[in-house]
């Protein structure tokens, strides 16, 4: 079932539709709880949209992604572990505001040497990484064990690229 194409309105589309709604909106929910005025976050591209365009997109993008079962299934986990991910820090966000977390977090890169700081952000997402590529080498093509494990994968990519990103132009303002 995950390599065939979902016919639109079935059962099957509802219920990729729905959990992708989820993914996707428990990603948005935790960007906002974190920062509600997209001071941080980290996508250029999604801090650029703004909420009601972001949002838009993402509703789009979930309409289409319901058609194809394991794409829905790797979006769905890298949005789920995305989410978890900014919720592990946005009640610190939240309460320090945006702008005095931003800076607090400049002064704390400001003191580290930027190879440590890389060293274990590649621990991080290496070792995560590592779990969705064992599930991708150990389970068979076009099953949900797959697509979960390139979610992971993918997950792990995306936190060690646009965390990258954050620091390269946080660093720029340090300098």
């Amino acid at each position: 079932m995950t390599g065939d194409i979902l016919p639109f309105a079935s059962r099957a589309y509802f219920t990729m539709l729905g959990l992708l709604l989820l993914a996707r909106g428990m990603d948005m929910l935790s960007t906002w709880v974190a920062t509600p005025n997209l001071v941080l976050e980290g996508n250029p591209l999604a801090k650029k949209m703004g909420w009601k365009i972001g949002a838009f997109v993402n509703l789009a993008l979930c309409f289409v992604f319901a058609f194809w079962p394991m794409t829905a299934i790797i979006v769905i986990t890298a949005g789920l572990l995305v989410a978890a991910h900014n919720f592990h820090s946005a009640w610190l966000m939240r309460t320090m505001g945006e702008e005095a977390y931003r800076q607090w977090f400049i002064e704390r890169l400001a003191r580290t040497r930027l190879p440590f700081y890389f060293a274990c952000l590649l621990g991080e997402t290496v070792l995560i990484g590592l779990v969705g590529a064992a599930l991708v080498a150990f389970s068979p093509e076009e099953s949900v064990a797959f697509s979960i494990g390139f979610g992971v994968v993918a997950y792990g990519g995306i936190v060690l690229f646009y965390t990258s990103l954050s620091v390269w132009r946080l660093r720029r303002r340090i300098e």
